[in-house]
């Protein structure tokens, strides 16, 4: 998941909405040291476009991972795109997937405007 992008007039697009949901994954790659990993762990956000894990393996941006949905057993090559802060030993690190894959987490996302339509009173209240 990449920063999110400024328009002229300042707003903030994202290019699909972020949920926030924990996925079991399993990622493999090298680390920075160019050793091999093979790590289980869970999505911390998600969206079409790729996630936000926590790794205990060090990674950088920019390197090439796979991971793989452990629900479905698909596997999707990514690259990271953020490395983050670290906490009890694992590192928040966003990734971005190299192929458009809008299926890969076998969710419905919101449409864009959905957080925007509750806000400015366009959602239609459920009875």
């Amino acid at each position: 998941m990449k920063a999110p992008t400024t328009t002229a007039t300042g707003s903030n697009k994202r290019r699909s909405q972020r949920v926030i949901i924990s996925v079991p994954v399993s990622v493999s790659g090298k680390k920075v040291d160019g050793a091999e990993f093979q790590e289980d762990t869970m999505t911390l956000v998600l969206n079409a476009h790729g996630a936000l894990i926590a790794l205990a393996a060090k990674v950088k941006e920019a390197q090439s991972l796979l991971i793989q949905n452990k629900g479905s057993a698909e596997p999707q090559q990514c690259r990271v795109v953020y490395v983050g802060h670290s906490e009890n030993g694992k590192t928040q690190v966003a990734i971005e997937f190299l192929q458009p894959t809008p299926h890969f987490w076998h969710i419905s996302f919101p449409p864009e405007d959905w957080s925007s339509a509750l806000l400015e009173g366009k959602a239609t209240p459920v009875s």
